[in-house]
């Protein structure tokens, strides 16, 4: 499987509108510094499975040959507003997998037009999603909201995407210690802290989710300038790195 990251920044993306802290300045001077929606693509057999759709401008990134399905995390605007215009183009539907939401979107639901919305998936429970197995794993978030363990067709490689959330509930954990996997990728939207994140995680909660899990690589997303002002005057521990928009990683 082959990763890249669309997106490594929380809803606020980075520069921040209005900031003028250090990050912020550099990054309005210079782009590859910048933090869009976090998201992800994951590639295998030729096939394209976009993790969330935060980018508004997705159906100019992409043809339309090049999104094979979507697999949302959640129904927060920054996750799914690149939807809102490629619902509205022509062609064979898109298939959408995602947590049980009845409330989704706006009227996502309502006026799907290109998107073809599946049957939500359930906790724990795997599925084969363009030939790769894929389990959801509730998070702690404001919405219902999945992270999602991926195994590789090829290699039995795993893959824990887990964003939005603050700390895991007790059974994903449990589950991922049993299932380590080999490459984490995690929300942690700010810098160390006794205490406890809001919605996502403080790198100190992080470190600790690791602590239990033991994944030998871990990728950082859903950063805030923040946790970037952070990371500018401190080294991050061996194994843990910021990922950032436009990174490529391998399974």
């Amino acid at each position: 499987m082959q990763i890249t990251f669309l997106g490594t920044g929380g809803a606020a993306q980075i520069p921040v509108f209005g900031c003028h802290c250090d990050v912020c300045v550099k990054a309005s001077a210079i782009n590859t510094l910048r933090r869009k929606s976090a998201s992800i693509i994951v590639s295998q057999n030729l096939k394209n499975l976009f993790i969330d759709a935060g980018l508004s401008d997705l159906h100019q990134r992409y043809r339309k040959d090049k999104i094979d399905a979507f697999l949302l995390t959640h129904y927060h605007m920054d996750h799914v507003q690149g939807l809102f215009s490629i619902r509205w183009g022509v062609g064979e539907k898109i298939p959408v997998f995602g947590p049980d939401d009845k409330d989704g979107c706006d009227d996502l639901f309502k006026h799907p037009g290109l998107l073809s919305f599946q049957e939500p998936l359930k906790a724990f429970e795997t599925s084969d999603i363009l030939g790769m197995q894929i389990t959801p794993l509730p998070l702690n978030h404001s919405k219902p909201t999945l992270g999602y363990l991926l195994t590789s067709s090829q290699t039995g490689r795993r893959l824990a995407y887990l964003t939005d959330t603050s700390g895991l509930p007790p059974k994903t954990s449990e589950f991922l210690k049993h299932n380590r996997p080999h490459t984490l990728v995690i929300d942690c939207a700010y810098p160390p802290s006794d205490i406890e994140g809001r919605n996502h995680n403080t790198l100190t909660q992080v470190l600790a989710i690791n602590k239990e899990i033991q994944s030998p690589q871990t990728y950082l997303t859903h950063i805030s300038h923040e946790l970037d002002l952070w990371i500018n005057s401190h080294n991050l521990p061996e194994g843990v790195m910021a990922a950032y928009d436009g990174l490529v990683i391998n399974i």
